[in-house]
């Protein structure tokens, strides 16, 4: 993907924050929706958010990343299904019936992120033409580092991931974690995830599972690239 643009996508509250990369250019955006932040032409874009969904929950995607970030298996949510967000507006609502078809509860993190989830499910199925991929930032910085990192909450976990983006050409990342990002609602941690997840879009030099992924009940794949 050298010299064309590519996007990396991280959600927080009050939208996304949106890194783009078209050559030696680093861009930074803070769209309200998913449909503005792939407005511009793009060859590939990757987001940090489940694409393609069980009805069980369940994915091998998931479960192989756990495996990677080890022992930080946490790091990555497990549990993302369609009819939680479909049918339900509470969440204690939607684990009761997860419990009564045999499932795992979701997780409260989790499903606060459901909106977004569903937001970037709608897209993705109805631009089939567009290449968006599922990938996950902490995938990203191991690759990078060549090892587990501190929590993203420390002071070391915060400072590391920013040096590695530096050296991965991010010429302008403090400014955007101390400056730039402020009035917009994104943590420094959201702007640190979408310049990983958009190396990702530019490099993909791996994915979980390798190969032709599987595809969930809408054909969606279900892959997840670092």
């Amino acid at each position: 993907m050298s010299g064309q643009r590519v996007v990396g996508l991280d959600g927080f509250s009050r939208g996304w924050v949106a890194v783009s990369i078209e050559g030696d250019r680093r861009d930074i955006a803070f769209p309200a929706d998913i449909s503005a932040a792939l407005a511009a032409p793009f060859a590939r874009a990757a987001v940090d958010i489940p694409i393609g969904m069980t009805d069980d929950g369940e994915r091998d995607c998931d479960h192989l990343a756990r495996d990677k970030l080890a022992p930080h298996r946490s790091r990555v949510f497990t549990g993302a299904r369609r009819w939680l967000w479909e049918q339900f507006d509470d969440p204690d609502l939607a684990n009761n019936e997860a419990l009564r078809r045999g499932e795992t509860r979701v997780s409260r993190q989790l499903w606060h992120l459901g909106r977004k989830i569903m937001e970037v499910d709608r897209f993705v199925r109805s631009h089939r033409h567009l290449d968006i991929r599922e990938a996950h930032p902490e995938l990203v910085f191991l690759r990078l580092h060549g090892a587990p990192l501190p929590s993203k909450k420390t002071e070391q976990g915060l400072a590391l991931r920013r040096d590695l983006l530096q050296r991965a050409g991010f010429a302008a990342i403090d400014e955007w974690i101390s400056r730039t990002r402020i009035g917009t609602g994104a943590k420094a941690d959201d702007v640190l995830d979408a310049a990983a997840v958009a190396l990702a879009a530019r490099d993909c030099a791996g994915s979980v599972p390798a190969g032709e992924p599987p595809r969930d009940a809408q054909g969606v794949a279900m892959q997840i690239w670092f």
